[in-house]
């Protein structure tokens, strides 16, 4: 979208799995124990990292890029696997563990102290420094990658430090762990900070000025009307749309399938990786619609859980933990402090109706460039878990002769839509209304659903509504559908929230409707043939799935050729 051409957003979401009997934690217990530095050596790489990817930009001005910095990935393995390997070997004398990421030492050896109550005492002279005449500022700051900080006991240093060098990799002793709450750093002899910890730590509460945004006062009720007179044409200029054309094209050059444990590719809803040497799988995804959190940020917030959660059931995994990335614009403007408020309110609300925590996040704030904000775009990563793999649904359709059911039902809800952003070039008007109870009910219907062995195949509906969510369960098959509603035809390419496409064999239809009630509305069927035909009162959508398929599968490789 034209709204992030200045500040382009890349969020990424790294999950892995531990035995909680081995599981450390970040803190620095402990009077007299050792603060142990590992890993590569410290230079002036990506210093003010941090405060770099919260800055807002100006074309006119040469910006300062000597704040990102370069990954060693082989180093990086070397550092994981010697730090694993010392918690697994000598976990008992292994205090606490925190890798320096943000912020650096700075930050990890504060925090550590912080989260035990506890003070720390650095001896900066015995950093391991890759440049000369580095300043405490620099060594305190800089984000060079690949590096460590763990407390040990006293007296375990040595084993500690010897599972490191049998690695080569630097393993120093910089400090220890104090009991008077102070942060104290020491160079060439002389203390250079003494800070109480607490004031590194605890941010104070902001009391920021807000106000709602002028383009949402006074907003149209009504919902967009399509203007298309071609719906089988509209359907198809939806399909290479870059928000909803395949993502394979640039997906493709990367092995989803290291180790062999990948269950779901990219491509479908959610990933799907099985945990070795139990029944049990986890589902990942991230997912927003910054245009709806544009046009309404709280329910946006709450959209941007639901639609995650939705991409976790639809594999027939219940959702069990939140991520966020907040990416949004100068907060120092009252009214995206506002947007930002009001999502975060939403997206606290509804993770609460789900049941499912938000255990970490961060932010990308000043997103800006030339006094432009992007949409708010506040990211959710989410994990599901598979209790028995043989749940695992994915987005394609079986066999024909199935019966297509939608899950929730039709509204006009076209604010904010890809209909209207293609159709008019731009977004707005009140957004359509989310509740709750259906978004849940919705949920709900597809994991019982899966778990009793009636839903065979589960797509959630988003960007393109309906019509798209239908032909991305047919594409990679060797079938089409026949579908037929008594509502007019553009509703096919509406966005409502709490929908699913889903697919049950004929003979288990009766005990679905059962199961569903009036929450799910039965469409039509899988077909022998590769036709896509989707019919409202008014019209038909029909078009071979060849030429469809072909369009969704090239439209990116065609964009980026232009």
């Amino acid at each position: 979208d034209a709204s992030y051409q200045g500040n382009p957003l890349v969020n990424a979401m790294a999950v892995g799995i531990l035995d909680q009997r081995a599981m450390q934690v970040g803190k620095a217990e402990g009077v007299g124990n050792s603060v142990i530095y590992v890993g590569a050596k410290t230079g002036r790489d990506g210093i003010h990292g941090a405060t770099f990817a919260s800055a807002e930009f100006n074309t006119d001005e040469e910006q300062n890029r000597s704040a990102v910095q370069v990954g060693d990935p082989f180093m990086e393995k070397l550092v994981m696997d010697a730090t694993l390997k010392v918690i697994n070997e000598h976990g008992d004398v292994i205090v606490g563990v925190q890798d320096m990421g943000a912020a650096g030492i700075l930050s990890s050896s504060s925090e550590m102290a912080g989260k035990a109550g506890m003070g720390i005492l650095l001896h900066l002279d015995t950093v391991p420094q890759r440049e000369t005449n580095m300043t405490p500022y620099e060594l305190m700051l800089s984000e060079s990658q690949e590096r460590m900080l763990l407390v040990v006991a006293k007296g375990h240093e040595q084993e500690v430090i010897a599972v490191f060098e049998e690695a080569e990799l630097e393993a120093v002793i910089v400090g220890e762990v104090t009991d008077d709450g102070r942060y104290r750093l020491e160079f060439h002899g002389d203390i250079v900070t003494d800070l109480d910890v607490e004031f590194l730590t605890k941010a104070p509460k902001q009391d920021m000025p807000s106000k709602k945004p002028a383009y949402l006062e006074n907003v149209d009720e009504a919902q967009y009307q399509p203007t298309a007179t071609d719906v089988t044409e509209t359907f198809l200029a939806l399909l290479v749309q870059p928000t909803i054309a395949s993502k394979a094209d640039l997906f493709r050059h990367y092995d989803a399938q290291v180790r062999a444990d990948t269950v779901i590719k990219p491509g479908g809803d959610a990933a799907v990786v099985r945990i070795r040497g139990t029944k049990k799988a986890l589902a990942m995804t991230t997912d927003v619609n910054g245009r709806f959190v544009y046009l309404d940020p709280y329910n946006g917030g709450k959209m941007a859980i639901a639609e995650a959660a939705r991409n976790i059931v639809a594999t027939g995994a219940l959702p069990i933990g939140i991520t966020d990335c907040l990416n949004f614009g100068n907060p120092d403007d009252p009214e995206i402090y506002w947007t930002l408020d009001q999502s975060v309110m939403g997206i606290n609300d509804f993770a609460k109706k789900l049941n499912t925590p938000i255990i970490s996040g961060n932010v990308s704030l000043y997103n800006e460039t030339n006094g432009e904000a992007i949409y708010p775009t506040p990211m959710v990563g989410m994990v599901g878990l598979h209790e028995d793999n043989k749940d695992i649904t994915t987005i394609k359709f079986k066999n024909a002769g199935d019966i297509i059911y939608l899950v929730g039902d039709f509204q006009a809800a076209f604010n904010g839509s890809e209909l209207q952003k293609m159709e008019t070039g731009h977004i707005q008007g009140q957004l359509f209304a989310f509740d709750d109870e259906a978004e849940l009910r919705s949920q709900q219907i597809v994991l019982d659903g899966i778990k009793a062995g009636l839903i065979v195949s589960a797509h959630d509906i988003a960007e393109g509504g309906i019509a798209v969510a239908l032909a991305e369960s047919a594409f990679k098959t060797p079938f089409g559908l026949d579908v037929y509603a008594e509502v007019p035809t553009s509703m096919y390419f509406a966005e409502a929230p709490s929908q699913f496409i889903v697919s049950v064999p004929a003979q288990q239809a009766s005990a679905f409707e059962e199961l569903a009630g009036a929450d799910a509305r039965r469409l039509g069927t899988v077909s022998q043939d590769t036709a896509l035909k989707m019919a409202g009162i008014d019209a038909q959508i029909n078009v071979d799935k060849t030429i469809a398929e072909k369009k969704y599968m090239e439209a990116i490789s065609w964009l980026l050729s232009k």
